[in-house]
């Protein structure tokens, strides 16, 4: 890659990294809280969806102010909050002030992706290797997030967990202080002129009215599916897969049952990690899918398969660590596969000239409602347990296979 477009990736690479390492290691905090604070799993889902919620409802006003103001400078801001938050919740005394704080980060890291993907798409010329390198970039901080929270936890307390984990936004921002780039060099090379944000807000709704036809809405339902239970699974999946896993003493002999350490090393974070990790290969197969098959069969397929395995996995689970293992590979794989095939579909479900906006929309559904998914999980968890909170979160790629499906009859 040439050296404008070298710096956007590692730009938008770093930061798109550090927003998935913070998303993903608040459920890593979530068992902490639970064990340490006084509060219900149903009162910290409604607190984590909060903050989840604002992730997804600052996307849409956050394409337009990048729109107006550049790239650059929003993703900037935005690490410079994420870095904040995180420093606040290091010094939070209760819940009131870990609700704050989730609420800064969300709001802060809300703003990243409608820019970084916008950034790409006006800045870099190899563009297709741009999101290839972004995405791996994302899935790194996915799998690193929960992992270096879970190996800070092995020493420190979680306060201090929270403060060690500023640094990495604050290295981030001095980086973005000193990187230089073109935010339009594709569009320049293309010959191509860029489109202008709506001037009004009137010019703002009849640019949604024309995005909204029938085909972007059921993709936008489909998305929504996809955000309810994907927030709704991960949130709490390290708590749940605790229920399963033997102490790690029994398990590995390698410490002493009642050890200090032993109390310390949770096996079920490591479990977290490792399906986590399996969503690698998921995103690799799945992108390759968009390039082979027909997207509407593929989200048909996918949003079958995902059901399935909700229904299965407590049952899974209590068969034995072999099919424990298992079923969370398959859930790690498959969930992270349906990403890059409902992204291609906005693509094709919406025109050129309005793209940024349907990517705005995507992550308000996306993560926005999405975020409602831990609130619903924890009202599960504590009323009906982890069987019933997966049968319950098995409705929502059952509802995403009939949008699909629908998909699939209005395009033959």
């Amino acid at each position: 890659m040439q050296g404008n477009d070298r710096s956007i990736v590692t730009f938008t690479g770093v930061s798109h990294a550090l927003v998935h390492t913070y998303e993903l290691s608040i459920p890593i905090f979530v068992v902490v809280w639970l064990e340490t604070l006084p509060v219900t799993t149903a009162l910290l889902g409604t607190i984590t969806a909060i903050g989840y919620g604002l992730f997804g409802a600052g996307a849409l006003p956050g394409g337009v102010l990048a729109d107006r103001y550049g790239a650059n400078s929003l993703v900037t801001a935005g690490l410079v909050g994420m870095g904040a938050s995180f420093l606040l919740l290091s010094v939070a005394p209760g819940v009131l002030t870990i609700a704050v704080a989730l609420g800064l980060w969300g709001l802060s890291a809300s703003v990243y992706h409608p820019a970084g993907l916008a950034l790409i798409s006006t800045g870099v010329e190899e563009r297709g290797t741009g999101f290839a390198y972004h995405g791996m970039a994302g899935n790194a901080g996915i799998a690193a997030g929960p992992l270096l929270t879970a190996l800070l936890l092995l020493a420190f307390d979680w306060r201090i967990v929270a403060g060690l984990l500023v640094l990495p936004a604050v290295v981030a921002v001095a980086y973005a202080r000193t990187a230089e780039f073109d935010e339009m060099a594709a569009v320049s090379a293309d010959g191509g002129e860029s489109s202008e944000p709506p001037s009004s807000l009137g010019g703002f709704f009849a640019d949604t009215r024309a995005l909204f036809t029938v085909g972007f809405t059921i993709v936008m339902l489909v998305v929504m599916m996809n955000g309810l239970f994907y927030r709704g699974t991960l949130t709490f999946l390290p708590e749940v897969l605790g229920e399963f896993l033997p102490p790690v003493g029994e398990l590995l002999g390698v410490f002493e049952p009642d050890s200090a350490l032993a109390a310390e090393f949770d096996l079920a974070y490591y479990f977290y990690v490792g399906l986590l990790s399996v969503g690698i290969a998921g995103q690799y197969v799945g992108g390759k899918l968009t390039d082979r098959i027909s997207i509407p069969v593929g989200l048909t397929a996918i949003f079958a398969g995902l059901a399935a395995i909700a229904v299965v996995f407590v049952p899974a689970a209590e068969a034995g660590l072999g099919p424990l293992l298992a079923v969370s590979a398959a859930l790690g794989f498959v969930l992270f596969t349906l990403q890059p095939v409902y992204q291609a579909s906005i693509a094709e479900y919406s025109p050129p000239g309005d793209r940024g906006l349907s990517y705005g929309y995507t992550y308000l559904t996306n993560f926005g409602v999405g975020a409602a998914g831990a609130a619903i999980a924890g009202y599960l968890l504590s009323t009906v347990g982890a069987d019933g909170t997966f049968l319950g979160l098995a409705v929502f790629p059952a509802l995403g296979l009939v949008f699909a499906a629908t998909l699939w009859w209005l395009d033959e």
